[in-house]
């Protein structure tokens, strides 16, 4: 249940401002919908693109103070590169106070962008970037509804590297129902062939709100080929994640260790930590208006959810056993510990310092929910 906050905690730019953190941007704007994609994202509010810097910029003022410092920066979709970089360069000028000694500051694009509009976003400080590739294959970028070919993904990548861009990412989806393992094959040889230092795999999930909805035709449901697309991409690319290769995301790294970000911009999420007058840490997530509309009116109004010290053991459970973060055996009752000895003498968990890690991030649903039973 959503809860009003206490006025008593209303000045958000109280929370944490000692401690780096991470900061994430939404942009909702798409140039068109994937038939899957059940993120909040939109095709036909482009003229509202001028109006949502300010409601940005009054949010992040809201939230933010000059004592707030931004490990990594993740600038995500929709769609960013829909954007001009006069967009950004106003972004990044608001937000440079608190970046300059951030670490990594990521930005997802398209994969029919300009040449020129990736050396601009290089100069303002990007140092990592993302291409929603998804495929090299022309038959299921169409089945997909994606708006870029096979040549114009692989150009973009060899353009971001012309840019100067070093660690660069590129999404593939699998399981669906066009896949098999000559069409995964030949993605996976072209991917490899390219400058990239990060791949995501992403297995085809079938939501709510997205035109496949209920349409589980669209899924291909076949174990050993996902295990053996998994374990092709490892034969190039360390795993340190469950869906995630190479050369580790320190943003997403932060919050699977359960660090604090702010979330700005239409349908952003936020998750902070204060403590109380009684000493209690109190743990929240906020949501600001998924509605660009309302957005642009309030970019101040949230949904707040209040997380009790069980949801938060879970989450550390979980995403610590689909990841190399592991998780704290301290955080276990004794009848939890008990079976994490037992899933150890299967060779399914091992310790190391009194952290818990997996051996198959594939395994982090199940075992999670038979320890914390």
């Amino acid at each position: 249940m959503y809860k009003k906050k206490n006025k008593s905690v209303q000045n958000n730019s109280q929370f944490s401002t000692l401690n780096s953190q991470l900061l994430y941007i939404h942009i909702p704007f798409c140039d068109s919908k994937c038939n899957y994609c059940a993120f909040n994202s939109y095709t036909n509010i482009n003229h509202l693109k001028k109006k949502y810097f300010d409601a940005v910029k009054k949010q992040f003022l809201h939230e933010i103070d000059t004592n707030t410092e931004f490990e990594t920066v993740f600038i995500g979709g929709g769609t960013p590169s829909t954007m001009s970089v006069d967009f950004y360069e106003k972004l990044f000028k608001l937000i440079s106070p608190n970046i300059k000694n951030a670490k990594e500051i990521t930005i997802e694009c398209n994969p029919n962008t300009s040449y020129e509009w990736l050396k601009e976003i290089k100069n303002l400080g990007i140092n990592r970037i993302s291409f929603g590739v998804q495929t090299f294959n022309e038959e299921k970028l169409k089945f997909l509804n994606r708006n870029h070919s096979p040549t114009q993904a692989v150009k973009a990548i060899e353009n971001a590297k012309k840019a100067g861009f070093e660690n660069i990412n590129l999404d593939l989806i699998y399981s669906t129902a066009l896949d098999t393992k000559k069409l995964l094959t030949k993605d996976l040889n072209t991917a490899f062939s390219l400058p990239v230092t990060h791949i995501s795999a992403y297995s085809l999930t079938i939501e709510e709100n997205t035109k496949w909805e209920n349409d589980f035709s669209k899924r291909k449901y076949d174990e050993e080929l996902e295990i053996w697309f998994i374990e092709k991409i490892k034969e190039k690319f360390s795993q340190y994640e469950i869906s995630n290769f190479g050369k580790p995301c320190l943003h997403n790294l932060g919050y699977w260790m359960g660090k604090e970000y702010f979330g700005i911009g239409s349908g952003a999420v936020g998750f902070k930590k204060w403590r109380m007058e009684n000493g209690e840490w109190k743990i929240e997530r906020y949501y600001t208006q998924n509605s660009v509309y309302e957005y642009l009116k309030h970019p101040t109004k949230y949904k707040y959810e209040y997380l009790s010290d069980e949801d938060i053991k879970k989450e550390k459970v979980f995403l610590g056993l689909r990841s190399i973060v592991g998780f704290d055996e301290s955080i276990l009752n004794k009848e939890e510990q008990k079976r994490v000895e037992i899933l150890i003498s299967e060779n399914k968990l091992f310790k190391k310092e009194n952290k818990i890690y997996s051996y198959d991030f594939l395994l982090a649903d199940a075992i999670t929910s038979y320890i914390l039973s």
